[in-house]
């Protein structure tokens, strides 16, 4: 959700915003992550035969089946890793010989899942190559799924993780290629830091022992240039096409709502004429209330915001009333309870863009604020995601208050 994104960025600052490799846990608001019941693991088909993971762990043994069928190209890479027969690996030391062995589940999050199978055990490691996605109509509607971790489209690598539960938020956007037989609870107890001694893969029936996971892999990379080609292509279609949809919905927003963007980009400006400047190039203009007193440090403090271009565009705010006034008002947000004063530590100098932080220090509770921040206090050359440019110098009008709403 748009809305929720930006909240983040906020709390991000001028930290990365996508780490490699990882996998995310839920919204707290939607599926629950803590006591639900998990659901019982079983293979897509029961059966005896097919081509199957032992993998051991210092915990004790995980089997898992390998959906060879449905996802050749997931299977062929890990087994190949697995078994150190894959030619296409460039990282020092896990080169010519089984890849997992010795390697930690290097994060490991309570009732959601376990990852492991980067050689570097910080989650920026791999084999040195990546490849495709093989999205199926496998769900991720139970505990024990095995799949590929990711740091966006076609980026699978080496690292996997398995679940300790449904987590249906993933569905679509991790390649899914195997299912605990075995095990699962050696998979609730893996802790961060425990170690993959070794995996063994076993073939069991005609074409689990025709599967040729070496040729198979080396066949799918000998293509991987054209076949990259052709997803840069359709990429870049569908780019545009968003684009094209992006700029007719804003036509379309301006021509309801630009009137009232060019009242507040003119309101602000007057404002801004006013403003007194820190020494860090911050300006502000502060309402004081008189009778209100100065949060002390440590003491958590409630913010309420609307955040503005200086053309008046509205991004983001959890006062419900603005985001009614200019067309943002997002009743699922208000569901949610969304639009509520965020708590942030008073005296806290990390966590929030430099800028945010240094006007709530200037605060007394309801005093309000209209602050202009540089982009160098705000998020600079990189901007943030679509809806901030780079370089863009915001404006926040800001209040804090001593305590939250009851509702």
């Amino acid at each position: 959700m748009k809305n929720k994104f930006l909240l983040a960025l906020l709390f991000l600052g001028f930290a990365g915003l996508q780490a490699q490799n990882k996998i995310k846990p839920g919204p707290k608001k939607a599926a629950p992550t803590q006591g639900v019941a998990k659901k019982a693991v079983m293979p897509s088909k029961t059966t005896n035969q097919g081509i199957f993971a032992e993998i051991e762990t210092s915990k004790g043994k995980i089997v898992v089946q390998l959906e060879f069928t449905k996802t050749p190209i997931t299977v062929a890479s890990f087994i190949s890793l697995a078994e150190g027969k894959n030619e296409y690996v460039t990282t020092p030391n896990v080169k010519n010989k089984p890849f997992y062995d010795g390697l930690k589940f290097h994060r490991v999050i309570k009732d959601f899942m376990i990852q492991g199978g980067d050689p570097l055990g910080n989650g920026s490691g791999g084999p040195g190559y990546s490849f495709k996605d093989e999205i199926t109509d496998a769900k991720f509607d139970k505990a024990g799924i095995l799949a590929m971790a990711n740091s966006g489209p076609a980026t699978n690598g080496s690292q996997f993780f398995i679940t300790h539960k449904d987590t249906p938020w993933l569905t679509g956007k991790h390649t899914i290629f195997g299912y605990v037989t075995s095990g699962q609870n050696v998979v609730n107890s893996i802790a961060q830091d425990d170690v993959i001694k070794k995996i063994t893969i076993k073939r069991k029936g005609i074409a689990a022992t025709k599967f040729d996971a070496s040729k198979v892999f080396a066949a799918y990379y000998a293509g991987k240039a054209e076949e990259d080609k052709k997803q840069a292509a359709i990429q870049e279609e569908a780019r545009i096409k968003k684009a094209e949809a992006d700029m007719a919905a804003k036509k379309l927003y301006l021509e309801q709502y630009g009137a009232v963007l060019a009242q507040k980009a003119m309101a602000l400006k007057a404002i801004k004429a006013t403003a007194a400047t820190s020494e860090s190039g911050l300006q502000y203009v502060i309402k004081k209330d008189a009778a209100a007193k100065k949060p002390t440090t440590g003491t958590n403090v409630y913010v309420y915001y609307a955040g503005y271009l200086e053309d008046g565009t509205l991004f983001d705010s959890n006062y419900e009333a603005v985001t009614k006034e200019f067309g943002t008002f997002d009743q699922n947000r208000a569901n949610q309870n969304g639009y509520q004063p965020f708590p942030f530590q008073y005296g806290n100098k990390q966590g929030l863009i430099p800028g945010f932080i240094e006007a709530i220090e200037l605060l007394n509770y309801n005093d309000k604020a209209t602050i202009f921040i540089p982009s160098k206090l705000a998020y600079g050359e990189r901007g943030a995601g679509n809806i901030i440019p780079p370089n863009s110098n915001i404006i926040f009008e800001l209040e804090i208050v001593e305590t939250p709403p009851t509702k």
